[in-house]
C-alpha cells in the first residue's frame, strides 16, 4: 500500500502517513465509495483493518452494495478523523484519509469467520465470548467484504490562533 499526496491540490494540508494509518487501525467507521448504476454510491461502514492492507466490512448477503462490487470492485474507504467547527472563523478544522482499492466477495468461509472475530475485537471487545456465539449463530446470514488498498493519502486542516 503507498502513500500517495501528489493530487492533494493544497499540499498545506497534508496528512503525515503515520497518522492516516492511526485513523485506519482506530476508525469506527469510514464511508465505502463505490459505482452503481453508473452513478457513484457511497454508504457508511463499520470496518476493521486487517494489520496489513485490507479491511473487512460485513454486510447482508445481498443488496445494492454487493451488486455494486460485482460489476466494479474498485472502491474507496473514506475515514474522518477529528472534526472541529469553528463558526466564528467561518472554517472547520478536520481530517480525513482515503484508501483506495479493490473489493471482493466470495470469501471462504475460515476467512469470513477470521473478519468476523477481529469486528467483534474491535467493535465489541468487552463481549467477545457472546460475539463469539452470535457470529456463528447469524454466519449464513453475514456476507464478508474485503478491500484491498493499493494506495491511499490523507488530508487535515488545523487553524493556528
Amino acid at each position: 500500500m503507498k502513500y500517495v499526496n501528489d493530487r492533494v491540490r493544497r499540499q498545506d494540508r497534508l496528512m503525515d502517513e503515520d497518522r492516516a494509518m492511526e485513523l485506519l487501525r482506530d476508525g469506527e467507521y469510514g464511508v465505502l465509495s463505490m459505482v452503481s448504476e453508473g452513478a457513484g454510491y457511497g454508504v457508511p461502514v463499520n470496518f476493521v483493518w486487517d494489520g496489513d492492507h485490507s479491511v473487512y466490512i460485513h454486510c447482508a448477503p445481498e443488496g445494492r452494495k454487493l451488486e455494486a462490487i460485482g460489476q466494479n470492485p474498485k472502491v474507496s474507504l473514506c475515514i474522518i478523523g477529528n472534526v472541529h467547527l469553528l463558526p466564528r472563523n467561518f472554517t472547520t478544522e478536520y481530517e480525513s484519509a482515503i484508501f483506495f482499492g479493490e473489493a471482493h466477495v466470495h470469501l471462504s468461509e475460515e476467512e469470513k469467520m477470521h473478519a468476523l472475530h477481529l469486528l467483534i475485537d474491535k467493535l465489541s471487545s468487552d463481549f467477545k465470548d457472546i460475539g463469539d456465539k452470535y457470529a456463528h449463530k447469524s454466519f449464513h446470514r453475514v456476507e464478508i467484504i474485503r478491500v484491498d488498498f493499493t494506495e491511499f493519502s490523507g488530508k487535515r486542516k488545523k487553524v493556528i490562533p
